[in-house]
């Protein structure tokens, strides 16, 4: 398995546009855990969740990585290329 993914190697650190998952803060519903959109800042919720919303954003913007937006967490998955990886390379600057 690849341990690095152009991805990943080009994902920004945009600040996170919400504190909780943007579609359910917006229709009331709850969340298991949330992932943070490395193109765009969205949080959304994860697949544990009912509503899937940060694999619903991927699919719509194709935005191909995500962080665990969860306290103490800092891994990443690339949905394009099915790559999860435990904390990220780390860039002296966030690229947004």
């Amino acid at each position: 398995m690849a341990e690095a993914c152009d991805h990943v190697e080009q994902a920004g650190n945009p600040e996170p546009r919400t504190d909780g998952c943007e579609e359910c803060l917006a229709m009331g519903d709850e969340w298991v855990h949330l992932r943070r959109c490395l193109t765009c800042g969205h949080v959304g919720c994860c697949d544990s969740s009912r509503n899937k919303h940060a694999t619903k954003h991927f699919r719509h913007t194709h935005h191909p990585v995500v962080q665990s937006f969860e306290p103490g967490e800092d891994w990443v998955w690339c949905y394009e290329d099915e790559l999860f990886l435990e904390g990220r390379p780390h860039h002296d600057e966030a690229r947004v």
